[in-house]
This record gives structure tokens, sequence and C-alpha cells, in this order.
């Protein structure tokens, strides 16, 4: 069975390490993965992605407050970009983002409430919840500066180097915004639904397209469970999934390919896609089982979900739809942690939210770096050259 060894730090005090070993599934797809992990990632050391790689935990020093300044400092270099007049010599209208990010902007206030309630129902009460019209204009904002992977925006092509890592940001502050809000709500509403979980994505990773046999996996539909690894999406654009959730189910167009499917008017999302890639990155669940059979919430959310697709002509078996998660490989938790007790692993991690190695077949990639670090922006920004 093949492993791959992940060696993490405390980004504060970097000499407290610990790590974990995931061992793959005996697939197709996981022996791809391996193979794309080794040789594009591990190997030439590509650059990883610490900006947004640890989602969910509810205690960060990557707090609201944090997040809110970073994005508002990537749209100031965005905006001021329309003054030097190279985007509209290339024939483009300015593009200013005139918003501007707090915690209150993104998210209701704890004392937020609609209508008469019970303390704590879930159906009158806004209290800590994502504000999504918000977060959806930002994506959007991201999805027409950015482009898709064939078909890049001209916005982002015609930008400079500074302006690419700002438009890249969006995008991943927006996500990391989202996470940690859901698991501070959780974490006063219900803490054994937090959902803490990993993104290990790297700068321009190599992908490879899917196949029929690798989309064989998508059965496991939208099951995720504790130390689970899975293939990471790698391109741009929201699933259908996302558009159900964040857009109140609107009416789909369907094309003569199925996976050609459009949104009527007045909604955000501009950009619907099917996963079409892999890649050598992955994504892990730390967070407690969410299955079909076992949730009975997940079961009437997956099934209303399926139903709009039903009732938009869309078949929700279609393999080509990548609805769903692929799942390739398992944490190893008892031989990794000691334990697979999912409060114990939660404080073990907690303090080592930094990948610091990566190590597969002799192979060892090495981060020796920090989201914190004063030059963290300056070291990503000269490898998207």
């Amino acid at each position: 069975m093949s492993t791959v060894k992940v060696v993490l730090r405390n980004p504060v005090n970097k000499n407290q390490q610990i790590d974990y070993t995931i061992e793959s599934h005996d697939l197709e797809l996981s022996r791809d993965w391996l193979a794309a992990l080794k040789a594009d990632i591990v190997r030439p050391n590509l650059m990883l992605e610490k900006t947004f790689c640890f989602l969910g935990f509810p205690h960060t020093t990557r707090d609201l407050q944090y997040l809110s300044n970073e994005l508002n400092e990537h749209i100031r270099h965005i905006n001021l970009f329309n003054k030097t007049g190279k985007w509209q010599a290339a024939g483009l209208d300015p593009y200013v983002i005139e918003e501007w990010f707090s915690p209150d902007v993104v998210r209701f206030g704890p004392e937020f409430n609609i209508g008469d309630s019970t303390e704590g129902s879930e159906e009158t009460t806004l209290g800590l919840r994502i504000k999504h019209e918000v977060m959806n204009l930002l994506h959007n904002h991201f999805e027409r500066l950015q482009g898709t992977v064939w078909e890049p925006s001209p916005y982002y092509h015609h930008a400079d180097l500074r302006v690419k890592h700002a438009i890249r940001n969006l995008n991943l502050i927006c996500h990391d915004m989202e996470s940690l809000i859901l698991s501070q709500r959780k974490l006063v509403k219900d803490p054994d639904w937090v959902r803490p979980s990993q993104i290990t994505s790297f700068l321009n990773a190599p992908r490879h397209e899917l196949t029929d046999s690798h989309r064989e996996g998508f059965s496991n539909g939208y099951d995720r469970r504790f130390g689970e690894v899975y293939m990471h999406w790698a391109q741009v654009g929201k699933t259908l999934m996302e558009v159900y959730h964040d857009e109140g189910a609107p009416d789909l167009t369907v094309g003569d390919d199925p996976t050609d499917i459009s949104v009527g008017e007045g909604v955000t999302c501009e950009a619907i896609n099917a996963l079409k890639f892999y890649s050598g990155e992955f994504d892990i669940e730390w967070a407690k089982d969410v299955t079909y059979s076992e949730a009975p919430w997940h079961k009437e959310h997956i099934d209303g979900f399926y139903d709009w697709l039903t009732r938009n002509g869309i078949d929700h078996t279609n393999p080509k739809l990548s609805l769903g998660y692929l799942p390739i490989a398992q944490v190893d938790l008892k031989g990794s942690f000691g334990t697979d007790d999912m409060h114990e692993v939660w404080k073990m991690l907690g303090d080592h939210l930094d990948i610091y190695k990566i190590e597969i077949d002799g192979e060892v990639a090495e981060y020796d770096f920090t989201w914190a670090d004063k030059d963290y922006h300056t070291r990503q920004m000269n490898l998207l050259r």
C-alpha cells in the first residue's frame, strides 16, 4: 500500500512538529493521483498554498478581521491598476470593486434575530450566519477577473503580477471566510458539527483530464468521512451543489452537452462547470462523518438537490456531471495520532496548522515558510512569474 507522510508544525513556534500518514485506496484514480503528487508536486517542490489550507478550525489567528484586512488590501491593488490604463488599452472597461469588507459586512452579528423565536432556533436566528449575497458578489468578481482554466479572463491576462496575485486571493479569502464563519457558528450552536478540513493545493499544479473510469468513484455521492482524503477541485467555477445552496435553487438551462449548464437572470454566479481535471492536490475531511444513510438532515438536503436537478432536466446519475466527492485515500488515524477520537485529533491539529514537509517514496518537499512571514506575498508573487 502506497503512503504519504505529512509533517505539520506550529506556525508560531516552528520547532513544535507532528506528522500523519495517508494510506492510498486501491483505485485507478488513487494511483494516478499518487503519481501526480510525486512527479508534479513533491519532486519539483511546487509552492504550497498556505493561505487556503486549513479551513473550519474555529480558533485561529487568521480571524475575520485579519481576512477582511487582507481582502481590502488586494481589492485596493485591483482598483489602483485601472490608473495604469493597461486594461483600457486592451479594449477593456475599467474594473472597480466598490465593496469594503469587515466582519460585520460578511456575517450577521450574534444578536441578530428575525421574528419571534425560541433561543437557538435555526429557522428564525441569523446570528453568526454568512451573508451569502455579499459572498456571492465577491466570488463573482473573482470569476469575471480570473475566468476559467480553459478560458482565462482578458482582465487577468493583461494584469501585472501584483494584480494577478490579488485576483487569486479574492477566491481564496472568500472561501476561507465562509468556512471560518460556519465553524464559529457551529461551535456555539452544535460543537460536534464543527467542520474542519484541509485543502492541500499548490501554485500552478499541473492538471490531467479525468477519465470515465476515474469518475466511477463519484458513486460515493456527497458522503464525507472523518480522516478520508478526496480529490481536490482543480479548476475555477461553482459546482451545481454550490449554486443550489448559495443561489436559492434558480432555474437552469441545459445545452446539447449535459455539462453545458447556465442560469437565468438575477443570479450572481456566472461560471458553473463539472470537474474535468485531477491533479496531485488533495483535500482531507477532519470533521464528523456525514452520510446519506445516517444523517437525516443531510439526506433531506441531497434529496432536495436531486429533485431540483430533475425539475431542470438534469440526470443526477450522469457521472460526467462530477457530482459529489472522489475519495482517494485515508489518514491512518490511530497510527498517526494514537486515537481516532475526533476531538482529541482536533486538539493535536489545532496547534500545528502549518504543513512543513510532504514525503512520498523517498521524495521530500519542504515548505519552510508560513503565511504570517513578512515576505510571504512577495514569495508567492515571484512564483507566479
